[in-house]
């Protein structure tokens, strides 16, 4: 059996050190705020190339709270990709605002920034007004075409909220600036997820927004406690949205281990594009020259996409689909009014992707087989 992902693996090889942090915490009652989520928040900072992280409760938090800390509310609208996890959409939904959906590109499955374009040259002067955000999806672990996207936000005047849920370490060159960049430094704040899956994951739920913006900084923070200023001193109304002691120290143990794990993944994902390059009617993963992907999946292509997962799966080899359905055909958004055929690219590519296994304890025995 190969398994999708194997935590377990991971969790071994780390356990004295994660077992240490439950035993501090319980040893010093040391479960909401204090030491480890500061410290965590600083070296996710350092890590991330900007000023500052707040630690939060999910990746979905890390959304919600970067679009309200930067003024998005009832009546906006927000436009992202309709071929990622839900939480994105659920963000946008749950600051009052409403989701706006553009295709993808073709090769890296991210926001097409042509289609981007030209969906903005088509809005009248109303609806540019109300166009308060755009949420690129860095999808997979590999980055989004930012420079276009931020020049356009220069444009047309919205904010840039990176969904780096899937790309911890991540890199981009920005020709612009002639330098590469972290994803989660490069639009005016970022979220990211620590679901347990992820590249650094948590033992449970967890999540950040990172920032250059002092003020989105200030008010993110606010907003994960209540609203809270000071104890029992609230500036806004907020939520119970924080990030817990435990997990955030458990990421601080892996996050020492991350460089060396994405690494890995990188290794793995050229074993298999030398494998699988030659083989008739599959396309491998597309990486651009500006980026330095994380391999948080490996996704291949195939017009024979379940045939070939039946297959695996009777050899025991595990795979999934990120993801099977994209979001502006789902029931949850039928009053968005999108039909089938609204977003080719995104439609065709739902029906083709399978994703191998991906971990950094894979070897290269089960990569062959």
């Amino acid at each position: 059996m190969i398994p999708f992902l194997d935590l377990p693996a991971q969790h071994r090889a780390l356990e004295k050190e994660l077992v240490d942090v439950f035993r501090n915490a319980l040893e010093n009652a040391a479960f909401i705020g204090g030491h480890e989520v500061t410290s965590f928040e600083e070296e996710f900072a350092l890590f991330s190339d900007t000023r500052h992280c707040v630690g939060v409760n999910s990746g979905t938090d890390a959304l919600r709270f970067a679009l309200i800390a930067a003024g998005i509310g009832a009546g906006d609208r927000v436009i992202t990709v309709p071929n990622t996890f839900i939480a994105t959409t659920e963000a946008i939904s749950q600051t009052g605002a409403s989701p706006v959906f553009v295709d993808i590109d073709e090769q890296t499955y991210n926001m097409d920034s042509e289609r981007l374009a030209e969906y903005l040259e088509s809005c009248d002067q109303e609806t540019l007004d109300r166009i308060r955000a755009v949420i690129p999806v860095h999808l997979y672990g590999r980055p989004a075409d930012m420079d276009a996207i931020l020049a356009l936000s220069k444009k047309y005047g919205f904010v840039v909220i990176e969904d780096a849920c899937q790309a911890h370490g991540a890199r981009y060159f920005s020709k612009n600036e002639d330098r590469w960049r972290k994803a989660g430094s490069l639009g005016t704040a970022a979220a990211f997820s620590f679901y347990p899956g992820k590249n650094l994951g948590a033992c449970g739920e967890g999540g950040a927004i990172t920032t250059n913006n002092d003020a989105i900084a200030k008010t993110t923070r606010m907003l994960r406690d209540h609203g809270q200023a000071q104890k029992y001193y609230h500036d806004l109304e907020g939520y119970n949205g924080r990030l817990d002691a435990i997990q955030a120290g458990i990421l601080r143990v892996k996050l020492r281990r991350l460089s060396d794990w994405t690494n890995r993944r990188r290794e793995h994902a050229q074993t298999y594009n030398r494998l699988l390059r030659d083989v008739d009617g599959l396309a491998i993963p597309h990486e651009p020259s500006w980026t330095e992907g994380v391999y948080h999946l490996y996704v291949i292509r195939t017009h024979r996409r379940d045939a070939l997962q039946q297959f695996l799966a009777d050899a025991g080899i595990a795979t999934g689909l990120h993801y099977p359905l994209p979001l502006h055909i789902q029931k949850a958004y039928a009053g968005l009014g999108y039909r089938e055929g609204a977003f080719p690219v995104a439609e065709k590519a739902a029906k083709e992707i399978l994703s191998l296994p991906m971990f950094p304890e894979l070897t290269s025995d089960q990569i062959e087989q």
